[in-house]
């Protein structure tokens, strides 16, 4: 058994789309259009193209705004990315403009930042010594 896919719940596809691939630098590898203004819209690692695939999912269903809006008010993170550097993605990430919720965190072995995904989600990163 593997993680084929996961997802996180975006107010608007298009501007999470932008924000995936520009900012985080994840490819889109499925756009499908589903019903009047959906799409089955995915993005993976340029360095796993065949690996688990990210849905950005659009937000219809109440629980799931509550749910995603729980999250985001307690700062949790609703994913986790491996990253080689925290610390360097982390400069990298705010000279574009990504707003951080939590700065690097060393965490014994493990090195923990956490942002704002703009799309109503928080993101850790992390790397594991």
């Amino acid at each position: 058994m593997k993680i084929h896919l996961t997802s996180v719940f975006v107010d608007d596809q298009a501007a999470a789309l932008r924000f995936y691939t520009e900012m985080l630098g994840f490819v889109k590898k499925h756009d499908v259009p589903v019903g009047e203004t959906d799409r089955w819209l995915t993005v993976v690692s340029p360095e796993d193209p065949d690996g688990p695939e990210l849905l950005l999912e659009p937000l219809g269903h109440p629980a799931a705004r509550t749910y995603r809006d729980a999250l985001v008010a307690d700062g949790i993170p609703l994913a986790q990315f491996a990253v080689d550097d925290v610390k360097a993605e982390y400069e990298r990430l705010r000279g574009h403009g990504v707003r951080f919720t939590q700065e690097p965190l060393e965490k014994g072995p493990v090195t923990t930042a956490v942002l704002d995904d703009t799309c109503g989600n928080l993101i850790q990163i992390a790397t594991q010594a």
